[in-house]
């Protein structure tokens, strides 16, 4: 169950690592409607640069690696506390995530019929609960 688990998490987070990349070194596919929009406005609330987009594509590319690690897919090359300490943090990341700001993401936030807002509700934030549900079994496994 839990190597299941593991190459589950590892290939969500690989691909979302490699969305970042690509969107990074200007790729504009799948890119709609991927950032939370000022209400009443297409006008996306922030816009990441190429650094940042590579820096959250790098942060999941360790997930990756924390993932294998934990479930002894990989050797670590590191105190075993290091990638079960990295995966609950991972999964806290992740569901607070989900639950969101309360405003712009999450399931709570400010009712909304922005792209990204339908998308975030139906797409982002189930994911995001994924990941941290996954998280914790690779972590306790």
């Amino acid at each position: 169950m839990t190597h299941l688990a593991a190459w589950t998490l590892a290939t969500i987070l690989a691909t979302l690592s490699g969305l970042h990349v690509y969107w990074a070194f200007g790729g504009k596919a799948a890119l709609e409607g991927t950032l939370p929009r000022i209400e009443g406005s297409e006008e996306a609330l922030f816009r990441p640069g190429p650094l940042a987009t590579l820096i959250v594509a790098g942060i999941l590319a360790f997930g990756v690696t924390l993932t294998l690690w934990r479930a002894g897919i990989v050797e670590p090359a590191v105190p075993a506390w290091i990638p079960r300490t990295g995966l609950w943090f991972m999964a806290v990341a992740f569901a607070l995530r989900a639950i969101g700001n309360f405003k712009y993401v999450g399931f709570f936030k400010k009712p909304s019929e922005s792209t990204f807002a339908l998308r975030d509700s139906r797409i982002y934030s189930p994911l995001c609960v994924v990941i941290a549900v996954l998280s914790v079994v690779v972590g306790l496994g």
